[in-house]
């Protein structure tokens, strides 16, 4: 009996030792490999080859500063554990990662608490009003929830909470919490970037002014350099002569830009063409191209002077560029029961009502394309349809569309403020989905193929490229989503940020769409794809949970204990059974 319990005893110990051995071991093995197990189905705990590769090229500490600490309703404090975790995600991958989370309503008074809140507001972060429930009532709480990113002495504010034009709180903050990787990401980047790549704003054919497109070049500027080209039949307005190697008689030509934009002209392109020239051969060398069209005239601005006006086809000169790449847009408008309200006089006081403005569709992305994956409503202004056409080897994505509700006016269509105080019938908005932006990818074949001068063609100065190699273009039939409103002022008209709408009081998706157009067409890091990563919110019943809640909390509680008390009795009797024979 004695020499048993020695064994016991020694075999006890044995299995101890070996034991801690095997944890210091692993501890060792841990201290120089680094490996992380992701058992979710949708991979939420694995950041992507870019992020990684982002964070450990770091030079500096990037030091986050995020205002979500506090007494916060069930799904910010989702938001907040769901941030703390990316942070740390990042943070095992750099140690140039580094935060803190801040209350910025602890311990300070109301005069303190004003000062704070105006300091963070200027510094970017918008605030969020809460309804929170206390033993005394419903109190408001003003909250922000968001960080100031640091890095190399710039610093960049990241809100943390999306803003979604008519979904509900649930989705916002599912789609908050989906968008950390690359919200995180993207504020790094920009901080860090040293040399941004170049994009031109096309000129000369009656595009927005700087003063419509002055809020999202200030966005695109994080990003990118920004030039104004006009073009004005130049060969090289946007194209350079690059060097053979040592024999500087021999060039080739490159692109200046990465991608150019195109936004809202109203005159024909170059009657000779020559401009259309210069812009084919800028993508079949691989350069990108957003391109924001209205193929019918409407304005506002015409409906001041009377309360009717005909749009008509605009004819800019680049339907057959369209066609040759895959797309056609139509001459129509299109009217949508799901509409931004526009400020109209009822009453002879001159007091105003917001009605909807049919003319004016709020686009809800529904596409998964990374582009405009969980982004939040477009506002648009006299819109038309796209057709896709079957072009070999090009890829369409349709990336904007209208509602269910929609229904289309084939050219002319008489504009008439009288829409506004007529009852839509539901039956006539029958042609839903209608397409509004479309994304191409591929190789395209030059319009002008077939069609040049053999002496023009075969010019060094012009290069001539029949097919491109593989890019990708945006077209929008809306020259309008780009166009920021001007505020009055005493010092004259001042630019509204993108996609805010002074008439309603809302931010639309507008800007956000831009900067993820852009960022997708220039994008060779992988930037975008954290964006289609899907983070599933897996929501209780609620009619269920009212149901059956006592029955779950009695099963919670009583079943646990049940167990251990059978584990225990079992336990006994197993223990007694094997010690009481030794004796």
């Amino acid at each position: 009996m004695t020499e048993n319990r020695k064994n016991i005893r020694r075999n006890s110990f044995m299995q101890l030792a070996i034991g801690l051995a095997i944890i210091v071991m692993l501890n060792i093995i841990s201290s120089f490999a680094f490996y992380r197990l992701d058992l979710t189905s949708e991979k939420r705990y694995t950041l992507s080859a870019s992020t990684r590769k982002m964070l450990k090229e770091l030079k500096d500490v990037v030091y986050f500063k995020v205002y979500l600490e506090g007494e916060f309703p069930a799904g910010f404090k989702r938001l907040h554990n769901e941030t703390r975790e990316m942070l740390n995600q990042f943070r095992a991958y750099s140690d140039n990662i580094q935060y803190e989370f801040i209350d910025p309503t602890s311990g300070k008074d109301k005069k303190e608490h004003e000062a704070l809140y105006a300091q963070l507001a200027q510094s970017g972060l918008n605030p969020t009003e809460l309804q929170v429930k206390e033993e005394a009532g419903i109190s408001k709480k003003i909250i922000f929830p968001g960080a100031v990113v640091s890095y190399m002495g710039k610093e960049m504010a990241l809100d943390l909470l999306l803003t979604q034009v008519g979904r509900p709180p649930d989705e916002v903050l599912n789609n908050s919490v989906q968008a950390l990787e690359f919200g995180l990401t993207n504020v790094i980047r920009k901080l860090s970037v040293s040399q941004k790549p170049k994009i031109a704003f096309i000129e000369g054919h009656g595009e927005l002014t700087a003063a419509y497109t002055s809020s999202i070049e200030t966005a695109l500027s994080e990003y990118y350099d920004i030039e104004h080209v006009r073009i004005d039949g130049q060969l090289s307005a946007l194209t350079k002569h690059t060097p053979k190697g040592k024999n500087l008689s021999e060039y080739t030509l490159k692109n200046k830009y990465k991608a150019i934009i195109v936004a809202k002209p109203d005159s024909i392109f170059a009657k000779n063409e020559r401009d259309k020239f210069i812009i084919d051969q800028f993508v079949m060398r691989g350069g990108k191209v957003l391109w924001l069209i209205d193929p019918v005239s409407a304005e506002m601005d015409s409906l001041q002077k009377t309360d009717h006006t005909v749009s008509l086809t605009k004819d800019v000169n680049l339907d057959d560029m369209f066609f040759n790449y895959g797309v056609r847009l139509n001459s129509n408008l299109i009217v949508d029961m799901n509409s931004l309200p526009i400020p109209v006089v009822v009453d002879q006081k001159g007091n105003q009502k917001l009605i909807p403005w049919l003319f004016f569709p709020v686009l809800i992305p529904t596409s998964a394309n990374p582009i405009v994956r969980n982004l939040n409503a477009v506002k648009t202004e006299f819109v038309s349809s796209i057709d896709t056409l079957d072009t070999p080897g090009i890829k369409k994505t349709i990336l904007l569309s209208t509602s269910r509700y929609s229904r289309v006016l084939n050219t002319p269509v008489m504009v008439s403020l009288s829409f506004l105080y007529q009852q839509p019938d539901v039956t006539q908005f029958n042609q839903p989905y209608q397409p509004v932006a479309v994304l191409l990818e591929g190789e395209f074949p030059s319009l002008f193929l077939n069609r040049l001068p053999p002496e023009i063609a075969s010019a060094p100065e012009v290069g001539f490229v029949e097919k491109s190699s593989k890019t990708s273009m945006i077209v929008v039939a809306d020259g309008d989503i780009i166009k920021n409103q001007l505020q009055p002022g005493p010092q004259g008209p001042t630019p509204l940020p993108l996609g805010y709408d002074k008439y309603t009081g809302q931010q639309f998706g507008n800007k956000d769409f831009i900067l993820n157009a852009m960022n997708y067409l220039c994008d060779d890091s992988g930037l975008l794809s954290v964006r289609s990563r899907d983070v599933k919110l897996r929501t209780l019943d609620a009619a269920r949970v009212d149901a059956e809640r006592l029955t779950w909390q009695l099963v919670n509680t009583i079943i646990p204990i049940l167990l251990v008390l059978i584990f225990a009795l079992v336990q006994g009797f197993l223990r007694k059974r094997r010690y009481t024979g030794s004796y």
